[in-house]
């Protein structure tokens, strides 16, 4: 993974999972688009240099674009590079997105459903 900032710095590749690199790729990206972190018109790193941040082949990374170019998430423009076109329906939800936020939070501090549910409702009906 990259040290700066941006989409290579947010994805991560498992070679030793059992999900091939490319959908890893792919999805993770649609991920970021879906939870507004890629925002339509954000430019994505060119293939070879995501590859090289990844750790993995350029073919790899091209694959994944093609994926989400097909699907209309990404679009390749030559003198523009990789922008992402559109979200898929539904996506960039800013509630969903902050709800899915202290979902992982909830399960990284090792809470269950009920008690971060019971969280959020005690603190909807504590006067402000």
């Amino acid at each position: 993974m990259s040290s700066h900032s941006g989409p290579a710095a947010r994805i991560t590749v498992d070679v030793a999972g059992g999900v091939a690199p490319w959908r890893q790729v792919r999805d993770q990206i649609l991920g970021l688009v879906e939870r507004g972190q890629l925002p339509i018109g954000a430019r994505l790193p060119a293939i070879r240099q995501l590859a090289t941040d990844l750790g993995i082949a350029p073919g790899t990374v091209a694959r994944a674009y093609k994926e989400l170019e097909g699907e209309g998430i990404l679009a390749t423009a030559r003198r523009h590079g990789t922008v992402v076109a559109a979200a898929p329906a539904g996506a960039a939800d800013p509630l969903r997105s902050a709800a899915q936020e202290y979902v992982d939070a909830a399960r990284a501090l090792g809470a269950d459903a009920r008690t971060a549910v019971g969280m959020v409702q005690r603190l909807f009906d504590r006067p402000d």
